[in-house]
């Protein structure tokens, strides 16, 4: 008996075929914007309980006194109250007596409370930068569509999640235990302490679990942040065909693109024809090269160059010329430098002005014009 399997199973198929190509700048900006980014909750997590449990560890005995003289000011105004209203507690006297504690208790637990706000921020802030967006509040048919969660519910992702569920559990219950095993004498001398003295090394105790938990919690949200760095990358990861279809969006097709550089080229080359009959002389290789030359005071301190082609398109400079009854001069080396060095309607560069001076005296003396 022998099974089939096929290996694509288990690809990462696309438009175009497997996924195997980085994704673009385009692809990434696009998936920021509708709120994709390589973000690990964990390390906000971890954030959190290590500041909260190191501000704790510092502020400790200060809550403690706080908590502590909030009661005594309360049990001690007791009597106070009773006896004003013969021996009743209106209602109106409980209640401000619960907006007292009210008050007290938030300004005693609100640095802990910022704790909770600033540290989720700014761990998002390092881990994504700023920049906010409302796309992933707009719903999804995909999130409510019974297909989709139970593809969901059996991904890879899932598993993944189950894995950490299972490491936090097993982290915190063997952090916990193996404290409690070697602290189980401090606990024997708690229950023989006076109540106040008993709360504060109970309170050290939580304490210092929290704070050994919080590490461990940190190299677990170390180990998520790379994987979730390498599941980003891998899923945004595109297919060839993707990758061209998205150049031609960005660029353009190629194939439009060089027929419209074809149709600039030949418009230019019209009007280049067109500027021919005004040159002065044309001077060639004598069959390789023809670079149309005037000089206009008026227009430009120095000659320049009308027209220029090779090949063919010399041969059909030499036609025009001809025609137009303009001079044909043969001048080998200096057709060449001219046509490498100087574009249509620039001026001679200053090391020909020289060598162009000599061929157009000897046009405009054959032209009787000297």
């Amino acid at each position: 008996m022998s099974l089939k399997y096929d290996l694509q199973f288990f690809a990462k198929d696309g438009p175009g075929g497997e996924k195997t190509e980085p994704a673009t700048q385009k692809k990434l900006a696009d998936a920021r914007k509708d709120g994709q980014v390589a973000k690990s909750k964990e390390v906000t997590h971890a954030a959190v309980l290590l500041a909260l449990f190191a501000f704790l560890s510092l502020i400790v005995s200060y809550y403690g006194r706080s908590f502590l003289g909030m009661f005594d000011i309360v049990y001690n105004r007791i009597p106070e109250w009773t006896i004003m209203h013969d021996g009743d507690l209106p209602y109106a006297t409980l209640h401000e007596a619960l907006r007292f504690v009210v008050r007290r208790y938030l300004v005693i637990v609100l640095p802990a409370l910022l704790i909770g706000f600033v540290i989720p921020f700014v761990s998002d802030l390092v881990q994504v930068k700023w920049r906010p967006t409302a796309k992933p509040l707009k719903p999804k048919f995909n999130n409510i569509n019974p297909i989709s969660g139970v593809k969901r519910l059996f991904s890879l992702n899932s598993l993944v999640e189950l894995i950490k569920s299972l490491l936090k559990i097993a982290l915190v219950g063997l952090i916990v235990f193996f404290y409690i095993r070697g602290e189980q004498n401090r606990f024997l001398i708690i229950m023989e302490m006076p109540i106040m003295e008993a709360l504060s090394s109970l309170s050290r105790v939580i304490i210092n679990i929290g704070l050994r938990i919080s590490v461990a919690y940190v190299i677990l949200a170390a180990a998520d942040y790379i994987y979730q760095k390498w599941k980003f990358s891998e899923d945004m990861k595109m297919t060839k065909q993707e990758v061209k279809d998205e150049y031609k969006n960005a660029e353009g097709d190629p194939q439009i693109k060089s027929k419209q550089r074809q149709r600039m080229m030949q418009a230019s080359r019209r009007r280049m024809m067109q500027a021919l009959p005004q040159a002065d002389v044309v001077i060639t290789n004598p069959t390789h090269y023809a670079v149309a030359i005037k000089y206009d005071p008026e227009k430009y301190d120095a000659p320049y160059v009308v027209a220029k082609g090779s090949d063919y398109l010399a041969a059909r400079i030499k036609e025009i010329a001809a025609e137009n009854h303009i001079e044909i001069v043969e001048n080998k080396p200096l057709a060449r430098m001219l046509y490498a060095n100087v574009e249509v309607d620039q001026i001679v560069p200053p090391e020909l002005y020289q060598a162009v001076a000599e061929v157009l005296a000897f046009v405009y003396h054959l032209q009787g014009r000297v």
